[in-house]
């Protein structure tokens, strides 16, 4: 496919963005290859500025899990944005979204709204540092979201490493944060009861256990990935999905946890567009399509069949696909790994040549080894049947 447009739009971006680009993963520099530039989208189907149309599983980092531009949810915020943009003033539909998400999320039991993923995970820290006066925050090896200058590191899975940081810090330990489903290592399960262990070992030294559900949430199943595995932790984050496509993201948790919050607690945090009206809209209109009876069930279906289908063609090439549900990572290893350390061992060359062939076949796959793929509503049987098509030709 020639890209002679995109080619040009990033030569000319160049000059004003630094490195061309917003967010550095869309360099393609991971995969040696320079970036499209999208005219735009429709269900599961990305057309570049030359054109060329690519099936999309990246689907805007996972985002789009009802697809491009879904009627239901472009048509809401036609509406609604005839009534203004943002008004820095609370209006109905953030209560509204917020309700929601405590229905679908039980131990969100209360909701506050800000603009992106990161953000919802610096105020979760700050908030779970400010409930239990103590200053470290254990996180995990190739976790992308957390920042923090009290920053402890572990393995994920590895129980003892756990077990050993705590009993050296533990009563200086805030919180655990923990993508559930780790996807900046690629789409890594956990094993062993490793999160229950997390639940349990917090609950011990008196820490506090933060579900960071940026991704998975609303993705597995409504209840996001803490109803999958049963485990009830103290905050969550969540994102990507709840916005609709419009920038927002939200952090929640125990009652008694978010009144530390300003303005009835100590720990200030705002944010002038957090909770605007046009995400708040997109966000329910979203979940309404999302309660639609079923539609988990058959989406799960549909993505594992398609995924073992996949693994069937790739694994004589070298490939294993870890997996959950409708999310997915190929790896060019023997093995699914079980943390970030083992993840970097697979051949990221050999996965550079498949990203680039698939590509090259109207593919678009999440372009780094470590993120991870989604399926959504909008792949039908005939888009999955022939990505499979084109995979045999790898």
């Amino acid at each position: 496919m020639k890209r002679i447009l995109s080619d040009k739009a990033f030569e000319e971006a160049k000059k004003y963005i630094p490195g061309g680009i917003s967010s550095p993963v869309r360099t393609l520099r991971l995969i040696d290859d320079s970036p499209l530039f999208i005219d735009h989208a429709k269900g599961a189907i990305l057309t570049d500025i030359d054109g060329n149309e690519y099936i999309d599983f990246c689907l805007s980092e996972g985002v789009f899990i009802a697809g491009h531009a879904n009627p239901v949810v472009v048509d809401a915020v036609q509406k609604a944005i005839l009534n203004g943009t943002s008004y820095g003033i609370p209006t109905l539909l953030e209560t509204q979204l917020a309700k929601k998400i405590t229905e679908l999320i039980p131990s969100m039991q209360q909701v506050r709204f800000v603009n992106s993923g990161t953000e919802a995970v610096i105020s979760a820290v700050r908030v779970a540092q400010g409930f239990t006066n103590r200053e470290y925050i254990l996180s995990f090896e190739g976790s992308c979201n957390c920042k923090s200058c009290n920053l402890l590191h572990a393995p994920f899975n590895d129980k003892e490493a756990v077990e050993k940081i705590f009993t050296e810090y533990g009563d200086r330990i805030a919180a655990v944060i923990v993508e559930p489903v780790p996807t900046h290592m690629g789409v890594v399960p956990e094993k062993d009861g490793f999160l229950q262990y997390l639940r349990s070992i917090t609950q011990q030294y008196g820490s506090l256990l933060i579900f960071d559900e940026i991704t998975t949430a609303f993705r597995l199943t409504l209840g996001g990935a803490q109803k999958f595995y049963g485990i009830t932790p103290d905050l969550t984050t969540v994102g990507k999905i709840v916005g609709g496509g419009f920038p927002a993201a939200a952090f929640g948790g125990r009652a008694d946890v978010m009144k530390v919050l300003a303005p009835e607690g100590t720990v200030y945090q705002a944010g002038t567009l957090a909770g605007n009206p046009i995400a708040m809209t997109a966000g329910l209109a979203t979940l309404s399509i999302l309660s639609e009876r079923g539609l988990y069930n058959n989406l799960n279906l549909k993505a594992e069949k398609f995924i073992a289908d996949l693994q069937s063609i790739l694994r004589p090439k070298g490939v294993t696909i870890s997996s959950i549900g409708n999310m997915f990572t190929p790896f060019f290893s023997p093995a699914v790994p079980t943390n970030y350390d083992e993840a970097s061992q697979s051949n990221q060359k050999a996965f550079i040549r498949f990203w680039r062939y698939m590509l090259d076949n109207g593919v678009y796959l999440s372009p780094s080894q470590f993120e991870a793929n989604f399926v959504s509503i909008q792949h039908t049987e005939e888009y999955l049947s022939d990505v499979l098509e084109i995979a045999k030709g790898y």
